[in-house]
């Protein structure tokens, strides 16, 4: 951490979540919180919940939550810095400069002056390309029906035929070689000296969420090779983890999104009102850029060019956007090979219905598989029936498998109960009953473990509503019985405010965790949902029952690992005093 805790808490206390939070998503008050659509993926009913007295959200959609400063580094994909800085000067607070160490300081300052450099250098990009020596590349772009506004827009620009152009520029800016090297966008080599990584070349600005400069994409304009050229991997650029257009496909608000192959096709259906379409950055698909799809919406549709490679790519990203929860269809542009062909001779009407018409993903699968037999040969039409049988297994839940099931029976004219059968054939060659007996103990096991930690949730947000809790529990459950670690870790952190204060502050804790998935889970500790109707005897039964099931695994798990009699015994003697467990919830008691 680059500031000291006091400062920290200080800023967070200034910025009241509803007010920042507001900013940003309009919130409607419910009860004792406010409800909004989560503005990290999309819906239509408000599941996002923000809490004044918690001074936290959650969305109990996708699982997203925290304080108020991993809402601004969530949405603003800020660092913790970055956010702390921008909540800073919102509260008119002025942060110390000294309290960050000099190897703290070196990595923030390193990073704000990469995204400086490429700031210069999309800046000196598009001057080149509006220059006398860039009206070869502006002319390209104009033929290839882009107006001035989307050339604005996308802040598309050209590098020049001098192979150490930019390179010059940015050292007149001041910056050292060293941090230039560091950029990607110019080589430093002893041997052959210094030269630009792109020289004449379109080039396309590559930008986060946020809408900052992060890389380039650079195209020839001619046959040379290779067509387009990327930015290396750098520490703000990480092809995997960024798409194509996402800065501005994040806020269309549709109900799902157009992935597709090239900046191009990109930005020729933004130009054409597609403002939902995006890219992945020369590389294949991966299950990160998936993961920031699903932030926005739950439905994508895949338009790769129709060639054989297209083919291929559509069919590599299919399972990995079915592994994130998405939707997945695939839009068919034959006879033409990409969106921007499509456009440019049938127009925005013919492409809005090819969107329309888009195929369900296993369908495109199993026509393409389809092409690999000839049915009209009876041994190959078994082979393909029986390949199609084995891909029927990926559905795991029986209706939905059925459903398929039945219309693929329909579409290749085989009897539903054969195929069904047939699906059931493979289905348990997969299974041995040796398999099937530790699955059902794993299962077990996992349900087992499901229900302690949803105890352990359930009594960690039962503490921050009623803090009388803490001196009814004392004796009886202590942090130690939350075993698993990150609840055991907030746990320490609740139970040491309460000893210092006697009050909680739950939205402090966060702060604690630098890892987006573990302040989401810590956040959801603290927002488990509490039966607010129940009778005083009701709760108090339901209290007593989730210490019970805490304070037990608790003890089971020390008994499994007691290495002397003393502590036996002493297990022995909780183990007597808990079925004698009786928590009042009455004033005094």
């Amino acid at each position: 951490m680059f500031y000291p805790d006091e400062i920290v808490e200080e800023v967070r206390q200034r910025n009241d979540i509803i007010d920042v939070i507001s900013g940003y998503v309009k919130l409607k008050k419910s009860g004792s919180n406010h409800m909004g659509l989560c503005p990290f993926h999309n819906e239509k009913s408000p599941s996002f919940s923000v809490s004044q007295n918690k001074q936290m959200y959650h969305c109990f959609g996708c699982g997203v939550g925290g304080n108020v400063f991993t809402f601004i580094m969530e949405y603003e994909n800020f660092t913790f810095v970055e956010a702390l800085k921008h909540l800073a000067d919102r509260a008119g607070i002025r942060l110390p400069e000294w309290e960050s160490s000099p190897e703290a300081r070196k990595q923030a300052d390193k990073r704000n002056i990469l995204l400086e450099i490429h700031k210069e250098a999309a800046k000196y990009f598009f001057y080149q390309l509006k220059s006398p020596q860039g009206k070869t590349a502006l002319e390209y772009l104009c033929e290839r029906g882009l107006s001035e506004k989307t050339i604005g827009k996308f802040g598309l620009g050209y590098s020049n035929k001098y192979s150490n152009d930019l390179y010059q520029y940015l050292k007149e800016k001041g910056y050292e070689d060293s941090i230039l090297k560091e950029s990607g966008l110019v080589t430093i080599d002893e041997a052959k000296g210094v030269y630009d990584k792109f020289w004449n070349r379109v080039m396309f600005p590559i930008m986060d969420v946020n809408n900052k400069v992060i890389g380039f994409g650079g195209r020839v304009m001619g046959d040379g090779k290779p067509k387009y050229l990327n930015s290396p991997e750098t520490k703000i650029f990480d092809k995997s983890r960024n798409l194509y257009g996402m800065n501005i496909a994040r806020t269309s608000r549709s109900k799902y999104m157009i992935v597709c192959e090239g900046y191009m096709d990109v930005i020729a259906m933004h130009q054409a009102g597609f403002t939902n379409a995006v890219a992945s950055l020369g590389t294949a698909f991966t299950g990160l850029q998936a993961g920031l799809i699903k932030r926005y919406v739950d439905e994508v549709l895949l338009i790769y060019d129709s060639d054989g490679a297209g083919v291929k790519a559509a069919l590599r990203a299919i399972p990995i956007l079915k592994e994130a929860g998405l939707v997945a269809k695939v839009v068919r542009l034959a006879p033409y090979k990409d969106p921007d062909e499509f456009i440019k001779a049938m127009g925005i009407e013919a492409f809005s219905q090819r969107l329309e018409e888009a195929m369900n993903s296993f369908y495109f699968e199993i026509e393409i598989l389809e092409k690999d037999y000839d049915l009209q040969d009876p041994e190959q039409k078994t082979k393909f029936y029986n390949e199609m049988a084995k891909k029927l297994l990926v559905f795991t839940e029986e209706l939905e498998r059925n459903n398929y099931i039945e219309a693929m029976a329909r579409k290749y004219r085989i009897a539903y109960e054969d195929l069904r059968k047939l699906v059931n054939k493979y289905g348990a060659t997969m299974i041995t009953m040796p398999q099937k007996s530790i699955v059902d103990k794993k299962e077990f096991r996992k349900k087992k473990e499901e229900g302690i930690k949803q105890s352990q949730k359930i009594l960690l947000t039962w503490l921050i509503e009623d803090t009388s809790l803490f001196d009814k529990l004392n004796g009886i459950l202590s942090p130690d019985d939350f075993r698993e670690e990150l609840y055991h870790k907030v746990a320490k952190l609740l139970f040491e405010q309460y000893e210092q204060d006697k009050s909680v502050n739950p939205a402090k804790i966060i702060n604690y965790f630098t890892d987006k998935e573990e302040q989401n889970e810590a956040a959801s500790l603290f927002n488990t949902v509490l039966q607010e109707t129940l009778t005083l005897q009701e709760r108090e039964k339901a209290l007593n029952e989730t210490v019970f099931r805490i304070k037990k695994e608790s003890l089971d798990y020390q008994n499994r690992h007691a290495t002397d009699i003393a502590q036996l015994q002493s297990i022995m003697e909780q183990q007597a005093q808990l079925q004698r467990l009786h928590i009042s919830l009455e004033d005094g008691a």
